[in-house]
C-alpha cells in the first residue's frame, strides 16, 4: 500500500531520533568507561607521598643552591658584629654588599654550617684601592696560619701592595703622605708607649710595634723577594706558612718545604686593613696582611639595624634603629 507522505516523513522522524539516542548512549558508556579509568590515578597520586618528598627537597635543594650561587657572585648580606669601625657602621648593621666589584667567586663556605670550601675568583672589575670599606675572609690571628673559624671581617683598606706603611703618634703615612682620618672615624688623645702590651700583641712578631707607633712596613706585592735569616724568620714565619710552605729550620739554616732558603719570593698582592675606631680595632696591627684574593667586597647600604646581642626578639626590635636604614657606607 502506498504511503502518504506524512507517513514518510514520521519515519525519517523516528529514524533521526533513534541515532541520536543511540549517540548519547555511546556517550554515556564512554564517559562511564573514562570515570572507572580516573580511579587508579587518583590511587597513584596517594601512593606517591616518597616522589612528594623528594620533589619537595628537589625544590628546596635548588633555592639553597641558587642563593649560594647569588651570594657569591652578586650582592651578599653581612651583619657588623663589632664597633671597630663606628662611626661608619655600627654593631649590628646590616649590609647588602657588592661582590662583583672586586670578582665574584664560587661560593666560599656553607652557610649556617659556616664550613669552608675550596673555591675560585673571577676577574673584578679593580682590585681594591686606598680608602674602599671592604669585606674579607679571615686570614687568622697573628700566629695561625689558619683562622681557627671561617669568619668574615669588615675594616678599611688603608695601604695596597707595594706600599709602605708608618703610623707615628695616631698619624697614619703612606708612602711619606699623611693619610686624613675617615669622615666618621674616631681617635682618642692618648697613645700607647712604647712600653705598653702592645707590643707583644701585634704583627709581625719581634718588631715592638704599637697601634699608635706602628712601621714603617711594606706591604708585600706579588714577586718581592724577602731576605731569610734565623735572625729575622720570626717575622715571616707566620706569613711564609699563610702561603702554603712549611718553615722550619735545622739549627744553622732556614728550611721552606724541607729545602735550604735564604730568600723567599711573595706569591700574592696583599693590602692592609685597620678599623675608623682606630683605638677599638683588632686589624691588620694585629693579625696581618690580607691577602686580596681574600676581598670579597665592598659594603653598599645599610638595609636593618638593631642590638644583635640581645636574644628576646621583642627587645631587639626596641633598639630598631630605622634611621640607619639606606645608609650609604663610603
Amino acid at each position: 500500500m502506498a504511503k502518504s507522505l506524512d507517513q514518510i516523513r514520521a519515519e525519517e522522524q523516528r529514524k533521526k531520533g533513534g541515532k541520536i539516542n543511540t549517540a548519547k548512549s555511546e556517550n554515556r558508556s564512554n564517559s562511564s568507561a573514562n570515570g572507572s579509568s580516573k580511579k587508579p590515578d587518583n590511587d597513584a597520586v596517594t601512593l606517591s607521598l616518597g616522589e612528594i618528598a623528594l620533589s619537595w627537597l628537589r625544590t628546596v635543594g635548588g633555592a639553597f643552591a641558587m642563593v649560594m650561587v647569588l651570594n657569591g657572585v652578586l650582592i651578599a648580606s653581612f651583619v657588623v658584629p663589632t664597633g671597630s669601625m663606628e662611626g661608619t657602621v655600627m654593631t649590628g648593621d646590616f649590609l647588602f654588599v657588592n661582590k662583583f666589584i672586586y670578582g665574584p667567586s664560587t661560593p666560599q663556605m656553607i652557610p649556617i654550617l659556616n664550613i669552608p670550601l675550596p673555591y675560585y675568583r673571577f676577574p673584578g672589575i679593580r682590585e681594591p684601592k686606598k680608602g674602599d670599606v671592604i669585606v674579607f675572609i679571615f686570614p687568622g690571628n697573628r700566629d695561625e696560619a689558619k683562622p681557627a673559624e671561617f669568619q668574615y671581617y669588615l675594616k678599611r683598606c688603608v695601604a695596597t701592595s707595594g706600599d709602605t706603611l708608618t703610623i707615628r703618634n695616631k698619624q697614619i703615612y703612606i708612602n711619606g703622605v699623611a693619610s686624613p682620618l675617615p669622615p666618621d672615624g674616631r681617635v682618642s688623645n692618648f697613645i700607647a708607649g712604647a712600653d705598653s702590651d702592645d707590643q707583644y700583641r701585634t704583627f709581625p712578631i719581634g718588631l715592638n710595634f704599637t697601634r699608635d707607633n706602628y712601621g714603617p712596613i711594606r706591604i708585600p706585592k706579588k714577586g718581592d723577594v724577602v731576605q731569610l735569616t734565623l735572625s729575622n724568620l720570626a717575622q715571616w714565619d707566620t706569613f711564609i706558612r699563610r702561603e702554603g710552605h712549611e718553615v722550619t729550620t735545622n739549627g744553622e739554616q732556614v728550611m721552606i718545604d724541607g729545602k735550604a732558603a735564604t730568600s723567599y719570593t711573595v706569591q700574592r698582592d696583599y693590602c692592609f686593613g685597620m678599623g675608623d675606631n682606630r683605638d677599638n680595632s683588632l686589624d691588620s696591627r694585629y693579625w696581618g696582611f690580607v691577602p686580596v684574593q681574600d676581598v670579597v667586597g665592598t659594603p653598599l647600604i645599610v638595609y636593618w639595624s638593631w642590638d644583635t646581642n640581645l636574644l628576646v626578639f621583642v627587645d631587639k626590635f626596641k633598639t630598631l634603629r630605622p634611621e640607619r636604614f639606606g645608609k650609604v657606607i663610603n
